[in-house]
């Protein structure tokens, strides 16, 4: 199995259903061997015999019968394995019902988010940034915290993936979203101060991408505004300020500056009661996110903080 794999990452995430496998399929193997041998195995041990090329020739052909299961979780052409360990998955429903009450409703959203994400990325164009625990407890979450419209905006999208996905979960919970996105779609994800390069799928960021992955959201998903720009543009802010938004997704620019921006225009359209996700809060990698929300939350602020699943913060507005 070792050989299989060649991404550290992706080896390390899948190494307990792998081994799972193995072990079947050596029982498997074994009963054979037995049902062939008259019961008899090496003493101790229960190793196959020596010299039994045909049942060795067997075995290798069923370990390399993974592979294809494999791509559907591994790093391959998106960056990061989706095949998160039990630890990881447990951590992220209890945080998810620390900060939306109920830990049934929270493991049920995971495990539906969790499927959701593996079918978009096989089904679409592209990838939805981020790790998997972290875009599987943004899924999750917004539904259960019950934001008081369906009015969604998403600043920062990169494929348009996450929104369609989020358009599920929504309408799962029976909601009627109605997604509106704000980003510059450049053809390659924009961070300052860091050179992103092309994309890992090799899928050039645009327009035609997104939303080719928001059809796959239905009727919701084809009905998506999306704004191109940047969210501190005033011109693209005085277009899409024209309603109070349920939800607001923060997922644009990383910076301190950035992020600080996106959180005074949030404070003038989220509607009382709505929810407001920082993506990537707490990540080292991003320490402007916090920096830039530990200094707003000083401020006259509507919002209080909820909590943190899994690299993202959740505040409500109130009036």
């Amino acid at each position: 199995m070792r050989a299989l794999l060649t991404n550290k990452v992706a080896r390390r995430a899948l190494r307990p259903i792998v081994d799972l496998i193995d072990q079947r399929i050596e029982r498997q193997v074994r009963r054979a061997v037995a049902e062939r041998s008259g019961g008899v195995l090496h003493q101790g041990t229960g190793a196959l015999p020596q010299g039994d090329s045909a049942l060795q020739q067997e075995l290798k052909t069923l370990r390399n019968r993974q592979r294809p299961l494999e791509l559907f979780f591994d790093g391959t052409g998106r960056g990061a394995s989706r095949l998160p360990s039990a630890p990881h998955l447990n951590r992220t429903i209890k945080e998810l019902a620390q900060v939306a009450g109920d830990k049934d409703d929270a493991e049920r959203n995971v495990a539906q988010a969790f499927r959701l994400l593996i079918a978009l990325e096989a089904l679409g164009v592209g990838r939805i940034a981020g790790g998997t625990m972290n875009i599987v407890g943004k899924l999750a979450a917004v539904p259960l915290l019950d934001p008081p419209n369906d009015e969604i905006l998403e600043i920062g999208t990169l494929y348009g993936m996450f929104g369609a996905g989020l358009i599920r979960m929504m309408e799962r919970a029976g909601r009627d979203p109605s997604l509106t996105i704000v980003d510059p779609l450049a053809g390659l994800q924009l961070q300052p101060g860091t050179s992103m390069g092309g994309d890992v799928t090799g899928t050039p960021v645009r327009e035609a991408a997104v939303r080719t992955n928001l059809g796959l959201a239905g009727a919701a998903g084809t009905a998506t505004r999306i704004q191109q720009g940047f969210s501190e543009d005033p011109e693209v802010r005085a277009l899409v300020s024209d309603r109070s938004y349920g939800v607001i997704i923060v997922d644009g620019d990383h910076s301190a500056a950035g992020v600080a921006a996106d959180l005074e225009w949030a404070e003038k359209i989220i509607a009382p009661g709505g929810i407001v996700v920082l993506d990537d809060f707490g990540h080292p990698k991003w320490p402007g996110i916090k920096e830039a929300f530990d200094k707003h939350m000083t401020s006259d602020t509507r919002l209080t903080f909820l909590g943190q699943v899994a690299h993202s913060g959740y505040l409500r507005a109130h009036a």
